[in-house]
């Protein structure tokens, strides 16, 4: 393991020499706060509509970019709206507790993996914790029928649902530029780097308490470099 690390140090420290004559850019969105190198084209931006665990339907936005054979894709689904999103469904006595719209967030990262452990004929080759700038989430690497290869990092930062997906044709290598420059930004579009692991907070719910089993005041999260601490009411 010691020694792939090495490996793959090596081939970033390489790649990100010659970033540009490669024919990829960095590309950032301030709507949805990202940032990644991808091919220097301009993306297709799709609008969708995500359905989640509990059946809610959030938006969400899809930039995709195409390198021959190789496709890149960014995915971003806003959660942060889903006490009301869930409210607003129509949901079996079991279901009615606040409980639930939080576990929407809370499991989101899990479930979207789940969408890709389930496609048909696929292999998972790795299948891990894994963090970028110390946010927390998760990746994956696949193998699909037709050999191609995915490599998907899934992160949930401010109740934003990201899936990054580079994925290679046969023989392709790994698509490193992509996977090593993700980044998410803040409001003044700089990179955003936490003190320690950061995991999301959920919003403040604003639709009364629920059910008991809602959790306490909404969820963990760390304080970025050079932002005062979070304070939380007496």
């Amino acid at each position: 393991m010691r020694s792939l690390r090495l490996v793959a140090a090596a081939c970033v420290l390489f790649a990100a020499q010659p970033l540009f004559a490669q024919g990829f850019t960095e590309y950032r969105s301030m709507e949805d706060r990202f940032g990644v190198a991808v091919p220097a084209t301009p993306p297709t931006i799709e609008k969708i509509k995500w359905k989640s665990e509990y059946e809610s339907i959030f938006p969400g936005t899809v930039y995709k970019w195409q390198a021959g054979a190789n496709r890149y894709t960014v995915t971003v689904i806003d959660y942060s709206d889903s006490e009301a999103i869930y409210t607003a469904n129509h949901h079996s006595e079991d279901f009615q507790g606040t409980a639930y719209w939080q576990i929407d967030i809370l499991g989101s990262i899990a479930y979207a993996a789940t969408q890709y452990r389930q496609k048909p004929g696929v292999k998972v080759t790795y299948d891990a914790f894994h963090y970028i700038n110390l946010i927390t989430g998760h990746e994956l690497q696949i193998t699909n029928p037709d050999e191609s290869r995915s490599f998907v990092a899934l992160y949930l930062h401010e109740n934003r649902l990201y899936i990054f997906d580079a994925t290679v044709a046969k023989g392709q290598p790994p698509p490193l530029i992509f996977n090593q420059t993700m980044e998410f930004l803040d409001a003044d579009g700089k990179s955003v780097r936490y003190r320690t692991y950061y995991y999301n907070r959920l919003p403040e719910r604003k639709l009364g308490a629920g059910r008991a089993g809602a959790g306490g005041d909404g969820g963990v999260g760390t304080t970025p470099v050079g932002a005062p601490p979070a304070t939380r009411p007496n």
